[in-house]
């Protein structure tokens, strides 16, 4: 090195390291880059210099001549890419937009509520016998991008899968009895609407929270589907208990039609897309970049047609009270799902994701069954206003913290 010229070489005649003391020299601030015959020389950046400089010894690689070659190129010539380059990196390109749809879902979201509201035909022929294909779709999507070692992981832990369940029916019941007093005791609205919140928070969780979580925490969105499948299951003498308990009706729930709801939306669906997987994993690939896109318009669909198909009630003189007491019921669903899971798996490694786990489970559920048994076993039909604007506020929600979460994470 020449402190007057300010250039520091590395030569290599016969070996391929060199040990310099770094204890006496001074880098320059301006490093030149030269050649000399039958040598290889190489710049060293100053940033992989100043890690070592408390240790003793620098260890410097150098390089061969067909790399020092390669630096040398013409200035005035230019670098001009192949055309099979160019063309696999448009391909690649739109790959990466298929890909990422995923990330305009909380905006289609809203697109198509407000769309709903305002032009309610564009979704009131997606009647609901839609339903159960549509829901389906997404749970093969997640199938597809799945393993089965995932699904026995999940089943793996069994306090995670617990604290889903006691957040589904128990926590919510408890908020929606809650926001049902206080809708009938604060606001003075009628006690059908009050019973109507109540019978949101007695249902099973949703599929679409496990989607959610595919979203966000993609290793995470099995365990999300077993808790949902086990809410689902039980529902069956749950649901009926919990609404003779806060509503004082029992509600004979179909055993045969919730078990037959969990076979065509969750359990062959899934089971398609993880044989699919394993037997056909190129075509799988090949079919990888369409599904965002096709989920996007699924997802759409569920969230504007059941406001559609019930404009009447949402838009009826309580539908605004009624629409900010289902916002403060699923936030609060949303935030308890979160903080329990974090006070008591703080030691976890995955706490994170465990948390936004739970609070999708926590906060979404099964809103069309709710409404469902509304309109089928009660004749006030303000009973069914509480669970349409449900299925619109906790669609909106869950895909707005989706859209928050994934941005946080990046």
């Amino acid at each position: 090195m020449s402190s007057t010229t300010g250039q520091f070489l590395i030569q290599r005649p016969r070996f391929n390291h060199v040990f310099l003391q770094n204890n006496s020299f001074h880098i320059p601030k301006r490093v030149q880059f030269s050649v000399l015959p039958q040598c290889s020389y190489i710049p060293v950046p100053l940033s992989s210099v100043s890690q070592f400089r408390g240790s003793k010894f620098l260890e410097c690689k150098c390089a061969s001549e067909k790399v020092s070659e390669s630096f040398e190129r013409d200035p005035g010539q230019e670098f001009e890419p192949e055309p099979n380059q160019i063309v696999k990196q448009k391909k690649a390109s739109i790959v990466d937009i298929l890909k990422q749809s995923n990330s305009i879902l909380p905006h289609v979201v809203l697109a198509s509520t407000i769309m709903a509201l305002v032009y309610p035909p564009s979704f009131t022929w997606f009647t609901s016998r839609y339903y159960a294909p549509a829901l389906g779709f997404l749970m093969f999507a997640v199938g597809v991008n799945s393993s089965e070692k995932d699904f026995i992981e999940a089943f793996k832990r069994p306090d995670a899968i617990f604290t889903g369940y006691v957040g589904q029916f128990v926590v919510k019941p408890l908020l929606g009895y809650i926001f049902g007093i206080i809708a009938v005791t604060v606001f003075g609205l009628p006690t059908p609407l009050g019973a109507g919140i109540m019978l949101v928070s007695c249902v099973s969780g949703a599929q679409l929270s496990n989607y959610a979580t595919f979203l966000t925490d993609p290793p995470l969105a099995p365990l999300s589907i077993v808790m949902t499948s086990l809410s689902t299951a039980t529902a069956v003498f749950v649901t009926p208990m919990l609404s003779l308990l806060l509503i004082g009706k029992r509600l004979p729930v179909d055993v045969v039609g919730m078990v037959s709801s969990i076979l065509q939306i969750v359990i062959a669906p899934i089971t398609a897309g993880l044989l699919l997987n394993q037997l056909f994993p190129r075509l799988c690939e090949a079919m990888r970049p369409f599904l965002p896109p096709l989920s996007v318009l699924d997802t759409a669909c569920c969230v504007g047609a059941p406001l559609a198909i019930n404009i009447n009630s949402v838009l009826s003189p309580f539908g605004l009270t009624v629409s900010l007491l289902i916002v403060a019921f699923h936030l609060s669903a949303f935030i308890a799902g979160y903080f329990l899971s974090g006070s008591l798996f703080h030691k976890a490694p995955d706490v994170k994701a465990l948390q936004r786990t739970l609070s999708f489970e926590t906060g979404m559920q099964s809103s069309l069954l709710a409404l469902a048994l509304a309109n089928r076993f009660f004749q006030d039909p303000l009973v069914s206003v509480p669970p349409a604007i449900s299925t619109v506020i906790m669609s909106l929600m869950g895909f707005a913290l989706v859209m928050i979460w994934a941005k946080k994470k990046e």
